[in-house]
């Protein structure tokens, strides 16, 4: 029988005069020692410690007993720990994991004591105005009144936006549909929570999200030339391929097939995947020419964008900016041992945002470069030639309308890419 986890103490962080609890090794920092606000912090910090807790045990638990009495708490409970065994591939973590986190989050904060058969289409409202009102904060360094570091919570902006509302409010939908297919609760409470509409489009307070745009050339330009060469390869390669910046930054040596004159790579994953659909980017002989120095002697298995190779012109950036000279030997940092195998899609959006403040031009995302490759294609070569090369073609689709999708792209990617 597993014993209880034991909850981490509320303690005085002597140097700041804070309270501060210590969960899996990280401080978290509550606000003023005994302060009735730094009590309500730490309740709900221990309440998310106790939620996220990870089962250690590889098979799914078995669900609490049908209960009236189960509560929102100990079904979101429940449910995390069949979302930690069903959202996993190639034995990581899918994407999925964390928003449905965030979800579970809100609705625990408002309604985590209410009893499920009591939880209908008005709690469920209630739980979506949380998120249109919750604040988007950033932990950034202070100096206090006493000129001492100290961290502090910057609001961004205030509130989650329409789009991202809606999918959390279906995240929380299918945990209350798996929990009726698991014969926890009443199929009526899930059959309630299903006629709440998703917010629509002016007809909400809640914030709208700005459409994803092209990125201007000359601020693409400028970045190119502000980041490592491994970090513009990336950039000028999903410019030439149109790939989702996934693709790009796992991309491996075996996955690429260089016999012909276009290559073609098969992302080992990719987002529709599961839904048993090919993913094939066209790498024309100005992608070949961008890839070709990175290839060179690499295992199969081998990342062929890595941060590893980023890391000398790095380390040469910094000697330059010390005044050493360009034989001087490595510097070492506290992250240089743990430097991974490749980028991921959070890396590479931080490389391109940090160059983007240091230049002082508005800040972009990997993922808008996939909408410039797009509009381009479809200005010379029409909407169907982008649609092909994108790999926007539906599930429906005949086998025929895919071959010449996929013909359509390889002779667009042999001319452009």
């Amino acid at each position: 029988m597993s014993s209880t986890p034991r909850i981490p103490s509320y303690r005085l962080h002597r140097a700041s005069g804070q309270a501060v609890a210590i969960l899996n090794g990280k401080s978290f920092y509550l606000g003023k020692y005994g302060s009735a606000e730094s009590k309500a912090e730490y309740r709900r910090v221990i309440a998310d410690w106790l939620v996220n807790l990870r089962q250690p045990l590889p098979q799914r638990p078995a669900p609490p007993a049908p209960s009236c009495e189960l509560t929102v708490t100990e079904l979101a409970v429940a449910y995390w720990r069949h979302v930690q065994c069903y959202y996993v591939k190639d034995g990581q973590p899918t994407s999925e994991q964390e928003p449905i986190r965030h979800a579970i989050r809100f609705l625990r904060r408002t309604h985590g004591h209410t009893r499920v058969v009591d939880f209908g289409p008005l709690a469920l409202k209630a739980v979506r105005e949380e998120m249109i009102r919750h604040p988007i904060t950033r932990r950034v360094r202070v100096k206090d009144a006493n000129g001492h570091l100290v961290e502090v919570d910057k609001v961004l902006r205030v509130g989650l936006a329409r789009t991202l509302v809606n999918k959390h409010v279906g995240r929380l939908k299918r945990m209350f549909k798996w929990a009726v297919e698991n014969e926890l609760v009443p199929a009526s409470v899930y059959q309630a929570l299903a006629a709440v509409a998703g917010l629509r489009k002016d007809r909400t307070t809640a914030r709208e999200k700005p459409p994803v745009r092209p990125v201007p050339e000359e601020d693409i330009q400028r970045v190119l030339a502000e980041v490592p060469p491994v970090i513009s390869a990336v950039i000028r390669l999903q410019l030439l391929c149109g790939g989702r910046p996934q693709d790009v930054v796992e991309m491996r040596a075996g996955d690429i097939d260089r016999d012909g004159s276009l290559w073609e790579y098969r992302p080992g994953r990719h987002k529709s995947e599961h839904r048993g659909r090919d993913r094939v980017l066209y790498l024309g002989p100005r992608a070949q020419a961008v890839l070709t120095p990175y290839l060179e002697g690499l295992a199969p298995d081998a990342y062929v964008l890595s941060p590893r190779r980023a890391e000398p012109a790095r380390q040469a950036e910094r000697r330059q900016r010390r005044g050493g000279a360009a034989n001087e030997a490595p510097l070492r940092t506290k992250t240089s041992h743990r430097l991974r195998n490749h980028y991921d899609s959070q890396s590479y959006r931080r490389a391109i945002r940090r160059a983007c403040e240091r230049l002082g031009v508005p800040v972009w995302f990997p993922l808008q470069l996939r909408h410039n490759a797009g509009t381009l294609i479809r200005k010379l070569y029409g909407l169907e030639a982008s649609q092909a090369v994108l790999g926007h073609a539906e599930l429906g689709v005949t086998q025929v309308y895919a071959e010449k999708h996929l013909e359509l792209a390889r002779e667009v990617m042999q001319e452009m890419g």
